[in-house]
């Protein structure tokens, strides 16, 4: 089901979360091969319609087509072809043993589908953030009503036509819109709710679960530190830094942040890693403007957030060790290399989410763990280093949603890893068996034997003898 603000949206979702609500009995009776079918289905549309796709989203922010294939549908095929080969082993039973205390007794965890969930996507990758978590809740056998964003309406229009004919109603629907929507899907009695964005955002989300007491997968970000030591390989470390961060123009939720660089490997780093932006994003003589390479700020209101970030950070002593030219018109901001970066500018306390990445020096790690324990837990933590010793210190003095060594943001890709934030970060994780957790609830079911059982000696009336029984118990613990 698909509609628009102009079509009386509230009675649109009214109607569509009552056709939810009759569907679930049979939702829940459905057998795996259901689920896996609908997986299938999508997992070939998705390759009959690849073209439409890369078009939609270059459309929406000149996405190249096999940074698409790359970040945004292999993702989404992984995760059904991980689905659909694992479904029996994750939706079977899973015995548990019993304590002394309950001998007799034989239990086991029964997965068993949330109900109906709401999924809330973001634009920066507006594909596989709203089809990946659908993956997951199809597998674990939900409802769905999705809420892709309205900032990337050609991708959006595509998914809400994808849905539209695969599923039923009743089992998925789509609704397109701005914030109005999502406010009003909100206020629904979802089971379960999982949204990926902001911070901000995704604390106005949990407020509204709280009313409904939905639970919540919040997949959020923050400010991803970058450790460079002096023991790294620094041409490999700018390489790969280079990648994470300016691919789809820096807007990743798991991109680099800001880079922490030994004192004395930051004359070189800087260097390299101008050489490695070129490389990758413009290179063959082309410049940044003509590459192919190369996306776009998805609008105007985050273009005007990132020049203004960056002014300000010139305003406090900044410096641009590299930069170029800066088009409205076009939102092109060049890749921008910051030095000299005082702690209190806004772009050292807010979150980038674009091409502007600094490049902070540091003495020793003591303060590299200072300053990255100082702000909010990020979503994960990236170490360049060649000495073990270095990378546990780091890895056990500091809190993040991941950690990634000598490599930044792959472990996204990692199906069989969890993704997922802390606090500020994030709630819960996702992908692979992780996102059928997060879609399910893991339900004990205990059966007693007939006859005595090790319970009864304690039944009521407490006679003398049952509190002697107690007293020899108590000294088993």
């Amino acid at each position: 089901m698909q509609a628009t603000v102009e079509t009386s949206i509230i009675d649109l979702i009214s109607q569509a979360f009552k056709s939810h609500q009759k569907s679930l009995l049979s939702v829940r009776r459905e057998p795996l091969s259901t689920r896996k079918k609908y997986l299938q289905k999508l997992r070939d549309w998705i390759h009959e319609n690849r073209s439409l796709i890369h078009l939609a989203a270059y459309n929406d922010f000149q996405k190249p087509a096999v940074e698409v294939d790359g970040t945004e549908i292999f993702h989404v095929l992984s995760e059904i072809k991980l689905a659909v080969s694992s479904l029996e082993t994750w939706a079977q039973p899973r015995k548990v043993d019993a304590p002394i205390t309950m001998l007799g007794t034989r239990s086991y965890l029964q997965p068993e589908a949330r109900g109906i969930c709401l999924i809330i996507s973001p634009w920066n990758y507006p594909f596989s953030l709203a089809i990946g978590p659908l993956v997951s809740a199809i597998a674990a056998g939900n409802s769905v009503i999705l809420k892709p964003s309205e900032l990337t309406p050609h991708v959006s229009a595509l998914i809400a036509r994808m849905i539209q004919e695969i599923f039923p109603d009743g089992r998925v629907s789509v609704f397109e819109g701005g914030a109005e929507v999502s406010q009003h899907l909100l206020k629904l009695p979802f089971d379960h709710i999982f949204f990926t964005g902001s911070p901000s955002i995704g604390k106005q989300v949990m407020k509204a679960a709280a009313e409904n007491l939905s639970s919540v997968t919040l997949e959020l970000g923050g400010k991803s530190p970058t450790i460079v030591t002096r023991s790294a390989n620094i041409k490999e470390a700018a390489q790969r830094i280079a990648v994470a961060k300016f691919v789809n123009n820096g807007q990743t939720c798991v991109a680099p942040d800001y880079i922490l660089v030994d004192e004395h490997a930051m004359p070189l780093f800087i260097e390299e890693l101008k050489v490695q932006v070129k490389k990758h994003f413009a290179s063959g003589g082309e410049s940044f403007e003509t590459s192919t390479s190369y996306c776009r700020i998805v609008n105007q209101k985050h273009f005007s957030r990132l020049t203004e970030l960056l002014q300000d950070a010139l305003y406090h002593g900044a410096r641009i060790e590299f930069g170029g030219k800066v088009d409205q018109a076009s939102r092109l901001i060049h890749p921008v290399i910051l030095s000299h970066v005082p702690e209190q500018s806004r772009i050292m306390n807010e979150e980038i989410f674009g091409p502007i990445l600094p490049v902070i020096p540091y003495t020793d790690l003591d303060s590299v763990i200072t300053i990255i324990n100082s702000k909010p837990k990020a979503l994960a933590l990236y170490i360049f280093t060649q000495h073990e010793k270095e990378r546990k210190k780091i890895v056990q003095e500091t809190s993040s949603g991941a950690v990634c060594i000598n490599d930044c943001a792959i472990h996204f890709l990692h199906h069989n890893l969890p993704f997922g934030g802390v606090n500020n970060s994030g709630l819960g994780n996702s992908h692979g068996y992780y996102g059928f957790l997060a879609f399910s609830h893991d339900k004990p079911v205990m059966k007693q034997k007939r006859g005595f059982t090790t319970i009864q000696p304690f039944y009521p009336p407490y006679t003398a003898l049952s509190r002697k029984l107690m007293d020899w118990f108590l000294k088993l613990f």
